[in-house]
């Protein structure tokens, strides 16, 4: 609602406020509005692919905390200029563009660091790429979790942004201090050692073509499957951590994430409005309600346990390529998914 507001020309805003007491009069949207979804969907998951496939990729060629403190110093900036234009009153059409180079940075830098951090988790045993995940979904929580409140509130809509941004600062802030603290660990270092040391490293001739293909093989398609199907909503479950069933070699995983097709007929099914095609069978809100926690759910469960065995299933040397591999497919899963959602939603 934030971004959408400042797209509004002072115009427009005035013709708004004359007809608040006109309740006949629905004000239509400019271009600039009625395309930002489609562009900011457009400028988050290019990029999102295109650099997760290059660190995948380029990885060994650039040192691991060069990629994860320059990313999340850049994400930092790049949110404090985002945070500073909330107080700036600047032309819609000039707000857009910055946005959307914004978008376009914060997710190429992001997906540096996401890979980067599977790869690391890689090296780690199978139950610490849980948290990765599981933080995705806290992200998520979060952000809901502040809209309620700042709705609740009453408060403006600019100061609400604002707090958003600070607060997406901090927490980065956190994370700085959290990964130059991390090399500290003795639990840490061991893996660390390990991973490095001469018993593990005597196949360092396997190309990337090799290991990616391999990556694929083991649970990298089980991932892009997964995360294929549209979703704006990754709440993960840590349960992952628990139970790890099924199994990295058990038939059933791959028919359990196949099996999850059978919710996009199930929500264009539900009360979404407006429609033209299909009919409504789950016209009580509940139903949609009870999809979406099962969806999510699976969603998180499936795709946890993916990232958790692929780097288990290769050579410890080769356990930060593969996290980064399968990053890339997690991303390629996201783009697939919010390409053909657009289709579904023509097909409703």
């Amino acid at each position: 609602m934030y971004f959408t507001s400042r797209l509004v020309t002072a115009e427009e805003r005035m013709l708004q406020v004359n007809n608040t007491g006109n309740l006949t009069v629905v004000m239509p949207k400019n271009y600039l509005e009625s395309k930002f979804n489609n562009f900011m969907t457009l400028c988050a998951m290019v990029p999102l692919l295109i650099f997760s496939c290059l660190n995948s990729v380029l990885h060994q060629r650039v040192p691991q905390k060069v990629r994860i403190m320059g990313s999340l110093a850049i994400i930092l900036l790049l949110f404090l200029v985002t945070a500073v234009l909330v107080k700036i009153s600047i032309l819609p059409l000039s707000f857009f563009v910055l946005t959307m180079i914004t978008i376009v940075c914060i997710n190429s830098f992001g997906a540096i660091l996401q890979g980067s951090l599977f790869g690391l988790a890689g090296l780690l045993p199978a139950s610490y790429t849980t948290p990765i995940m599981s933080g995705q979904g806290l992200a998520g929580t979060f952000a809901a979790f502040a809209m309620i409140c700042a709705i609740a509130s009453g408060s403006a809509l600019q100061d609400s942004a604002f707090g958003y941004f600070i607060t997406a600062c901090a927490v980065i802030l956190i994370a700085i201090g959290s990964y130059i603290a991390l090399p500290k660990m003795e639990f840490f270092l061991f893996y660390l050692n390990k991973d490095s040391s001469p018993s593990t490293s005597s196949n360092d001739g396997e190309t990337k073509l090799d290991l990616l293909k391999k990556a694929e093989h083991t649970n990298g398609a089980d991932n892009k499957a997964v995360i294929s199907l549209p979703d704006d909503l990754h709440p993960q479950v840590s349960v992952v951590a628990i139970l790890k069933k099924p199994g990295s070699d058990s038939f059933l995983l791959p028919i359990m994430v196949v099996a999850r097709v059978v919710f996009v007929p199930l929500f264009m099914l539900c009360n979404v409005q407006p429609r033209e095609n299909l009919p409504v069978l789950f016209g009580h809100d509940a139903w949609y309600i009870v999809f979406m926690i099962l969806f999510a759910f699976s969603n998180g469960y499936l795709a946890s346990l993916c990232m958790c065995f692929g780097p288990k299933k290769v050579a410890p040397h080769e356990a930060e390529t593969t996290g980064a591999i399968m990053a890339f497919f997690l991303s390629l899963g996201l783009a697939l998914g919010a390409t053909v959602s657009f289709l579904f939603r023509a097909l409703v």
